[in-house]
């Protein structure tokens, strides 16, 4: 589909990757794996042809249609989502008046045995199945179904687009792509702002629906459960192992001790044989085995050691000033949009030193409170800050916040102030901005090292209150270590909002759940937390939040049943009707296999039929074919419901 050859980039004289081959095949699920700055992002840009490399090329098969996500986008504000959305179909139209006019022309036609009347035999056949694959009869169901995933409300769809957050018009971009069913998805950091019910949707659908992908994402889970490749950029080199991520980590260790291993015995080898030239060069008697050994050592291969990319960068939080015991103070606050409560009745109080996470759905309110402690927006209700409460605050978008036109150093130079001016080449440096990379504009910087620069401003003027709202938005996954010890060590206050389950583990000493209007503490750290709920993985705060806006009766039943399933009290005739579910859902699940199976062998008798010339304007065969493909998708997305309520019963 997508065949890279001999590929280099340079930017200036240092060159970001040479020699970069591979080829992206059908069902190839690749995760593009690196630090930050590495060329992941420029790698896909040139898969995309956005960007020309410096050197080599790339080859795409002429019939091979692409998607590409990037991390930042420019967006219009003059639609509505539904409009926004549906710009994915624009393509369905005009191939619609292609087979229109081709099935015009082959009715005229009565030369059934030319080649001309067979290619257009094959152009028609061609653009009906191209409409077919693009869902042409099922465009606004799909495009519901979705945005739905995605997260969007149905109240959401007729709603402008410029009402909406960057990260919710990313996900009315995702979704256009999604509904484009290309060939090959190039998705660079697309659970950046997805919340963890919608990042679980995303991960189904790629799972079933994609054909090809190229992947770039720092969240680990994610990776792991989506792709089947890793392709890793490191040190201007490309390696590619055909396995998931969790297994190339340990491939990669176990290959690099390999090559030590062997290159240290080729050295000893070699020592070895120049210990013996040097010390029989000048005896006759030795000249044989002196010249044998000469030329051993001209035939020895030198054993290449990868080299590997353990540059990170080095965070510390310079020393604060001691607030007030307690920064922040909350006694029933309150915060309404017109007609939408987004909470109510919040009481909490963050202590000094004390580190909290606030998690919950995307929307439920967790950007609103901390715009409220920063006194960016009006509330009811009393919120005290402490005294001598100085506030850093890292916001979502804050590395698309920078002037793109000017350099790394001059960002920095701009707000430094006094003696710290002297040390900016330093501190820069502790961030991997060195040599060349310091006189770089903003805007050539990839995803990463935007946050990495936005977060040497924090760093520029002492704070006591931390409040980071995604943080490991870009950040490579050594970053985000640094950065969590940075933040262990800091000897102030912080907020942390976060979906990174593995980030948040042994920061928090307390958990704050948004849902349904509510804000409930929970004492402990996350896994503490997850352990409390009942639940294993954050993906079940989706379900959470709509068991708190659920009448009171049924939310204690739900209760009772987990405290009972959790405890092991479940008796055996509960037990009994269990097990009937799961063998009623597993005939289900039977029965309709059994009618995907025996649509899919009528369409395919169908698709005979209709490569014969006799057969090939036959209306009443290709409606029975689309009528078939319609009831064939319905039963799949049955069978997928089906699968699911099978597993949430085992």
């Amino acid at each position: 589909m997508i065949s890279v050859n001999n590929i280099g980039v340079e930017f200036g004289v240092k060159p970001l990757f040479s020699n970069v081959s591979f080829v992206v095949n059908d069902n190839d699920r690749i995760a593009l794996v690196g630090k930050n700055g590495a060329g992941k992002s420029t790698l896909l840009k040139i898969l995309y042809r956005l960007q020309s490399p410096t050197s080599g090329n790339v080859s795409v098969s002429s019939d091979t249609t692409i998607g590409y996500l990037p991390q930042v986008m420019n967006l219009k504000d003059d639609t509505t989502v539904r409009e926004e959305a549906s710009k994915a179909f624009a393509g369905i139209s005009s191939l619609k008046a292609e087979l229109d006019r081709l099935n015009a022309e082959l009715a005229q036609r009565e030369d059934y045995e030319s080649e001309s009347y067979l290619d257009l035999v094959e152009r028609f056949t061609a653009t009906h199945d191209k409409l077919q694959i693009l869902g042409a009869d099922n465009c606004e169901a799909n495009l519901e179904r979705t945005l739905s995933g995605l997260g969007f409300r149905r109240t959401d769809f007729d709603r402008p687009t410029k009402e909406f957050s960057g990260g919710w018009r990313m996900r009315i971009e995702l979704a256009k792509i999604l509904l484009q069913k290309p060939d090959v998805l190039l998705l660079d950091e697309p659970t950046n702002h997805l919340d963890i019910e919608s990042i679980g949707w995303l991960e189904r659908f790629l799972q079933q629906s994609a054909k090809a992908l190229v992947l770039v994402s720092h969240d680990r889970a994610f990776i792991n459960n989506v792709t089947n490749r890793t392709i890793e950029i490191s040190c201007g080199q490309v390696n590619d192992y055909k396995v998931k991520y969790d297994e190339y980590v340990k491939l990669r260790a176990e290959r690099h001790e390999q090559q030590l291993r062997a290159y240290e015995n080729q050295q000893k080898e070699i020592a070895d044989i120049k210990d013996f030239i040097e010390r029989f060069r000048y005896k006759p008697t030795k000249a044989v085995q002196v010249q044998s050994r000469i030329k051993q050592l001209e035939k020895i291969v030198p054993i290449e050691v990868d080299e590997v990319d353990n540059a990170t960068m080095h965070l510390k939080f310079p020393p604060c000033l001691r607030s007030g015991d307690y920064p922040i103070i909350c006694e029933d606050v309150r915060k309404d949009y017109g007609e939408h409560t987004v909470f109510k009745d919040v009481n909490l109080t963050i202590k000094r030193g004390e580190k909290v996470a606030f998690v919950g759905k995307n929307g439920e309110g967790k950007s609103t409170l901390v715009k409220c402690i920063m006194g960016e927006i009006p509330f009811t209700g009393n919120l005290k800050v402490g005294h001598n409460v100085q506030i850093g605050y890292f916001a979502q978008n804050q590395a698309q916040l920078l002037d793109g036109e000017i350099s790394v150093f001059d960002t920095i130079d701009r707000v430094a102030k006094g003696d710290i001016r002297l040390k900016i080449k330093n501190i820069l440096g502790a961030f991997m901005f060195g040599g060349e990379a310091i006189d770089k504009k903003v805007k050539v910087l990839s995803g990463g090292e935007r946050s990495r620069l936005a977060m040497i401003k924090l760093l520029l003027e002492p704070v006591n209150l931390l409040i980071l709202d995604e943080p490991t938005n870009h950040l490579d996954m050594a970053s985000k270590e640094v950065l969590k010890e940075a933040i262990n060590a800091f000897d102030g206050t912080a907020i942390i909002v976060s979906h990174d389950r593995e980030f948040l583990d042994g920061l928090v000493s307390k958990v704050y759940e948004f849902g349904g209007g509510a804000v409930r503490e929970h004492l402990g750290g996350i896994y503490d937390y997850l352990r409390s709920r009942d639940i294993n993985s954050l993906n079940e705060l989706g379900a959470m939040s709509q068991q708190s806006a659920a009448p009171a009766q049924t939310t204690a039943a739900q209760q009772n049943d987990d405290a009972a399933v959790s405890s092991g009290k479940i008796s055996y005739a509960e037990h009994k009707e269990q097990q009937k579910k799961i063998r009623r859902v597993e005939k289900l699940i039977k029965e309709s296999e059994t009618k995907i199976e025996a649509m899919e062998n009528r369409i395919s008798e169908i698709d005979a039929l209709l490569c014969q010339p006799e057969n090939a304007a036959d209306m009443t065969l290709i409606n029975e074919y689309t009528a078939i493909k319609s009831r064939m998708d319905e039963e799949e997305e049955r069978w997928t419901e089906l699968c699911e309520e099978l597993e949430a019963l085992k």
